[in-house]
């Protein structure tokens, strides 16, 4: 039986220039190299400019994607940025994304889903692409975290790091089988009763300010390995596909002892998982796209490969996609 996936066929990613490694926020913060990669794997991340906004670094990562799908900004026609750290209250980043395209009149959008927003986003992108009402997507995760940080507060202050990544999403026809290329399961979660857990403490509705991260990090990695695990078997019972089968796993890039457990838990092996964690630190939406175009730009992600996605943010929010590049 012939159906329409929505298949990924551009990949990109954009880091902003100033990288600060451990040592150097042990200069400014209570910490230490050693206590940092001990506890979360992570090594340096890279921070926005004071002037460079979010929607920079979304457009900067959307047209390497779409120079890698062989598109222009002409031929998009939907845009949607996941992303916790917009420009504006209003309007949508991804509005503000299009115009810097000098992408034509379409449908553009944001979605908030912390952490798990490109998960979210994708799924949102594949209603459009694969019922024929896009033809070209933006799915975009870009985040710039270290706005929201408390700089005195060492327990999160040092896991966070801005960036962005995209992919390009058009229409492909398949039989119907896991073989085909393209988006073939998802599983999505959220349960609000665990705000406590990961938050941020204002708003426009609240505070009228923006406020900082706070977060029980202790909470948070319990309710991240068991959470997720269910994510990925629901995934993947619903792409049609084992979990051996997959090629690659594409966490989001936390903490690394997070990224072990949920493979050791759903039986991944250790040498089939994607990380960047060390390099970039935790960016929120954006830490997917980042680590699946550095699994492409280094060679490990081919064509053909099934490929597994999964995230967990404050909400708390999560959820899992198994798609076929």
């Amino acid at each position: 039986m012939s159906v329409i996936r929505s298949a990924v066929t551009g990949v990109g990613a954009y880091l902003p220039d100033n990288v600060v490694t451990n040592d150097q926020l042990a200069q400014t913060v209570d910490t230490s190299d050693a206590w940092i990669v001990e506890r979360t794997g992570i090594r340096q991340r890279h921070m926005v400019a004071d002037d460079q906004p979010v929607s920079d670094l979304a457009f900067r990562a959307a047209q390497q994607a779409l120079e890698r799908a062989g598109k222009t900004a002409a031929d998009v026609d939907l845009i949607i940025v996941a992303t916790t750290t917009p420009d504006m209250t209003f309007p949508a980043t991804a509005t503000i994304v299009q115009r810097k395209l000098g992408a034509p009149v379409g449908i553009a959008f944001d979605v908030q889903a912390v952490c798990s927003g490109f998960v979210y986003a994708l799924s949102v992108a594949d209603g459009f692409v694969a019922r024929g009402h896009a033809k070209c997507a933006l799915v975009i995760g870009a985040e710039a975290m270290t706005r929201l940080m408390d700089w005195t507060d060492r327990g999160t202050c040092v896991l966070f790091g801005d960036g962005a990544g995209a992919v390009v999403l058009e229409p492909r026809e398949g039989q119907g089988t896991t073989a085909d290329q393209g988006v073939l399961g998802f599983a999505l979660r959220a349960d609000g009763t665990k705000q406590e857990l990961l938050y941020v403490d204002g708003g426009p509705s609240t505070t009228g300010t923006v406020g900082k991260l706070r977060m029980l990090g202790n909470q948070v990695f319990k309710h991240a390995v068991i959470n997720i695990s269910e994510a990925i078997h629901a995934a993947a019972k619903a792409a049609d596909v084992t979990i051996p089968e997959v090629d690659w796993f594409i966490p989001h890039q936390a903490n690394q002892r997070i990224l072990a457990g949920v493979a050791h838990r759903v039986g991944i092996d250790e040498d089939k998982v994607i990380s960047t964690v060390a390099l970039h630190a935790n960016t929120s939406a954006a830490s997917i796209p980042l680590a699946f175009a550095q699994g492409i730009a280094d060679g490990r992600i081919k064509p053909g490969q099934l490929l597994l996605l999964e995230a967990m943010g404050g909400g708390l929010t999560w959820g899992a996609c198994v798609l076929r590049l």
